[in-house]
């Protein structure tokens, strides 16, 4: 069997794509000179009296630049949606589109549903009127649904991602697989790493790593930093200077260095992450208590059973999270607390534990510190005092007046924080601290493919693009909502 070549039978495009994006380069450079050293656009007047400006070289140059850009996006759309059709005819770029077919149709449906409803859709509808947001959704779309279909689903990936194959230890990308069953997908379209296993499976696998733990170790991070945060912005005095002193003294240790304290074995053995683990998963227990009391506490036939519902799932899932092998507490040395089966449900692997309490615990602080300061300007605002005059709690006031015009600042901080947090999990995957050294992770896959840097890039390239165009969507996703919501 053949290698496949990058495009396959797709191959007589890749000149004119090759002078599009030539092209469009050029334009871009002339662009950015024409607008440092271009003298004033000439104007003239017309016989009614009306000004004219001629667009001169700089709107020329503008005027290219949108036609080979379009072009561009074109010329790739052809490259995809043949890929789709062709599948490994299409060579590498094919074969990736066709196993990605259930993502695109996974945007397509989501970017049509939400345009069409985006008036009803509050500040998230909003963002498709803003061309920076739509892009950085986009992207980030693409690998949370990459994530999900890879790692629930087991839809995208061509080979297990620990499996390692004969003959094809550090194989070029579109290298046939030798002795491939029937059934078998027949190639490593991005090729082997230095243990003969597919970079593409681990590629995707490795993105379901990063959707599994930086949106959630972040919401666990706002649960932390909100819960905390508004009683000492609120309420001021000593409570306020005790946990702002708590939030500096943990901000003050250099976050790789916390990081290397929390996740060395040493400490782990200690059982000293389930204690965190045990204290920090509580908050959304908390949260949610006090949000559904204070909004419902006249209305008490209300109030009761919903607490109990509700109340009862977190605990139920806060029991299974913190617990391993049916203890709260399990180290190798002694067990503390166990429980029936019924109430662990679920046993999360220990590396991803730890990784996720170091996460929650390094960003709470920050978080803490942005909620406080926003409580401080809210509460002095004409509706936090017309609710104190209705006679309003506390807690009401803060859950239900000051968080939600607080809103805007913590949905931007959010996104930027998930991109933080994968830059964090790349890291300690670099480092080789936290997760399992097999772990196909992206900051892993790139540490052990820097070794052989030199002579073979294809293990390396992938997960680093991969980790950089995912940052880069957050950072977009987040610009687009910060534009969006201070036109509100």
């Amino acid at each position: 069997m053949e290698p496949l070549t990058w495009t396959g039978s797709l191959s007589f495009l890749n000149l004119f794509f090759a002078l599009a994006v030539g092209v469009f380069t050029i334009m871009l450079v002339g662009q950015i000179l024409t607008s440092l050293f271009a003298s004033e656009q000439p104007t003239s007047i017309r016989s009614d009296g009306t000004i004219a400006t001629s667009a001169g070289i700089g709107g020329l140059a503008n005027f290219a630049l949108k036609v080979t850009f379009i072009a561009v996006i074109a010329l790739s759309a052809v490259y995809l949606l043949a890929g789709v059709v062709m599948g490994t005819n299409a060579g590498i770029f094919g074969g990736i589109a066709q196993r990605l077919t259930p993502v695109w149709i996974g945007m397509l449906v989501i970017f049509v549903v939400s345009i069409k409803l985006k008036r009803s859709l509050g500040l998230y509808g909003k963002l498709f009127d803003s061309t920076v947001g739509m892009i950085g959704f986009a992207l980030v779309l693409f690998w949370v649904l990459a994530g999900v279909m890879a790692g629930v689903f087991d839809l995208i990936v061509t080979h297990d991602s620990l499996s390692q194959a004969s003959g094809m230890k550090n194989k070029l990308p579109g290298t046939p697989l030798r002795g491939a069953e029937d059934g078998e997908f027949q190639w490593y379209l991005l090729g082997g790493d230095n243990l003969a296993r597919d970079v593409f499976s681990r590629l995707f696998k490795g993105a379901w790593t990063v959707v599994l733990i930086a949106p959630f170790a972040t919401i666990f991070a706002f649960m932390v930093g909100i819960t905390l945060g508004l009683p000492a912005g609120y309420y001021g005095g000593r409570l306020d200077t005790f946990l702002s002193f708590a939030a500096n003294l943990i901000l003050a240790f250099p976050v790789i260095l916390l990081f290397y304290l929390l996740v060395t074995p040493e400490i782990v053995a200690t059982g000293i992450p389930n204690y965190m683990a045990a204290v920090l998963f509580i908050f959304p227990v908390v949260f949610f208590g006090i949000l559904l009391n204070s909004r419902y506490h006249t209305q008490p036939a209300i109030r009761t059973p919903l607490l109990i519902v509700v109340l009862g799932a977190l605990v139920w899932v806060y029991l299974a999270l913190i617990s391993n092998e049916g203890y709260i507490i399990s180290t190798k040395e002694y067990s503390i607390l166990g429980l029936p089966q019924i109430l662990d449900f679920y046993d999360m692997d220990p590396s991803i534990l730890v990784v996720f309490v170091s996460v929650v615990f390094v960003n709470a602080p920050t978080v803490f510190r942005i909620v406080r300061g926003l409580a401080l300007d809210i509460k002095t605002r004409d509706y936090v005092a017309a609710a104190q005059t209705r006679g309003e709690g506390p807690w009401y006031i803060m859950l239900w007046e000051i968080l939600p015009n607080a809103r805007g600042p913590l949905i931007v901080d959010f996104c930027l924080r998930i991109g933080y947090t994968t830059i964090l999990l790349g890291t300690l995957g670099f480092f080789g601290l936290g997760l399992e050294s097999e772990s196909p992770d992206w900051g892993t896959t790139i540490n052990t493919g820097r070794t052989l840097i030199r002579a073979y890039i294809h293990p390396l390239l992938p997960p680093a693009v991969s980790l950089l165009t995912l940052v880069l969507g957050l950072n977009l996703l987040a610009d687009g909502l910060r534009e969006e919501s201070l036109r509100d």
